[in-house]
């Protein structure tokens, strides 16, 4: 079920939010109920996390396909 909330901003920073949506191809509600939904969401699950990383050992037998080098761990693209 939807629910309608009303919020006071700005009204130049609300245009330049709607800009910003239709050069995205979206609208501004779409966005802010995006947004909202976001808050309600944990900010990090470390159970996922940690079956993802098991899974990635498992697949690779618990070793890395080779080691890196230096260069290559620090490496900016």
């Amino acid at each position: 079920m939807l629910k309608n909330v009303t919020f006071t901003a700005d009204e130049s920073a609300i245009e330049r939010a709607r800009e910003r949506a239709l050069r995205e191809g979206t609208t501004l509600n779409a966005q802010v109920r995006e947004y909202i939904e976001g808050l309600g969401r944990p900010a990090f699950d470390a159970d996922a996390f940690d079956q993802s990383v098991d899974a990635v050992a498992a697949a690779l037998n618990g070793k890395l396909p080779r080691k890196f080098t230096r260069d290559e761990m620090n490496e900016r693209r």
